[in-house]
């Protein structure tokens, strides 16, 4: 069974029920988990981008394409997050029922951190600010008919993948590339000013998709349309749990001064009212320039930082080239060696505040 393209539930239209032959596919192993939630009992959905992977980059193998070209639903993030994945979506996927969780009105987003120290930006706020912006754009870009293949032009997402390749093309093509202050201001143009696309990492986000997949399995699958709606309400006392543990771990060590390796934590941070003082690669995750290495070290002297954290299989000499006397901890956003699954999304989030814990604690 093919479904029509659409970007969120709201657009859906009515669908026959063949419960047997409805296929899921989704993009990240966090998403894939909160999807596998609410299919618990019916079936299991297949995941484009392995947990070893970088979503940023990826490259689809023929098995992974094969499940995106088969599938009558997809989840994904967007093409904030995978922007090399957005062309296959529209081709492979031209016939499913897409979702892009993070255009649904409900969905918190917050702006790219600027800097190495995100000096010029209070997350706490603009998180609060644009949920009503965000809100109130997404009344009415999706109004959709069959847009899900241009859809995407009034937020700038169509172009998004086209415009970081150039930008970054042209940050490494010119002439006065080893000027650092250049670098750091091609490195930004090519984030772009859109949203940081790490959305997963606020459990509220989470709580609502897991709403969104729910009525949209529903819509797609009359037959078990209770069993989707059952397993959804059900998830409500996992987050709130997930919620209390995590907060607890984290609020003997609040104020305690940090840094990641890559920006990908300011939902987290957010959500959970805790604030690394810098990153050393930028959200979108690309090397780090020498002036932006030079900040982050000073940054670590001056705030006295207890703690550096990389991530899973990254390459660590970023680490002893700015932080060579201070602990180092290790943060995983996507879930790296954590079982796929319902439980994938609790046990990642946990993890997260574990690692916090064990590292910056006394």
């Amino acid at each position: 069974m093919r479904l029509k393209t659409l970007s969120f539930i709201a657009a859906a239209l009515p669908l026959s029920a063949h419960a047997q032959d409805v296929r899921v596919a989704v993009d990240i192993a966090p998403v894939h988990s909160l999807v596998s939630l609410v299919m618990e009992g019916v079936g299991a959905p297949d995941l484009i981008v392995p947990q070893t992977a970088s979503p940023h980059d990826h490259s689809m193998r023929p098995s992974e394409a094969r499940a995106l070209d088969q599938a009558d639903v997809v989840f994904w993030i967007g093409p904030d997050l995978t922007p090399w994945l957005e062309k296959s979506v529209d081709t492979l996927a031209a016939d499913a029922l897409v979702v892009n969780v993070m255009t649904d009105p409900a969905t918190k987003t917050m702006p790219f951190r600027e800097g190495a120290t995100f000096e010029a930006h209070d997350h706490h706020d603009h998180g609060a600010e644009h949920k009503d912006d965000h809100k109130d754009e997404h009344d009415d870009d999706h109004d959709h008919d069959d847009k899900h293949a241009d859809g995407h032009d009034e937020d700038g997402h169509a172009d998004h993948a086209d415009t970081h390749d150039e930008s970054h093309d042209e940050a490494h093509n010119d002439e006065t590339h080893n000027d650092e202050a250049h670098h750091d201001d091609d490195h930004h143009d090519a984030h772009g000013d859109g949203q940081d696309p790490h959305v997963w990492m606020d459990p509220d986000n989470a709580q609502n998709w897991v709403a969104v997949i729910a009525a949209t399995l529903a819509e797609a699958d009359p037959a078990n349309k209770a069993v989707y709606l059952q397993n959804a309400a059900n998830a409500s006392s996992r987050f709130a749990q997930l919620d209390a543990d995590v907060r607890a771990r984290l609020a003997p060590i609040k104020g305690i001064p940090f840094v990641v390796s890559h920006d990908a934590y300011h939902y987290f941070e957010a959500h959970f009212d805790i604030e690394a003082v810098g990153a050393i690669a930028a959200s979108d995750a690309q090397s780090p320039s020498p002036k932006r290495l030079v900040e982050i070290r000073n940054t670590i002297e001056q705030t006295q930082a207890k703690c550096v954290f990389t991530e899973p299989a990254e390459n660590r000499d970023w680490i002893s080239a700015v932080a060579p006397d201070v602990g180092v901890g290790e943060l995983d956003p996507i879930g790296f060696d954590v079982p796929l699954g319902p439980d994938h999304y609790f046990e990642t989030i946990r993890a997260l505040s574990v690692s916090l814990a064990n590292c910056l604690r006394d």
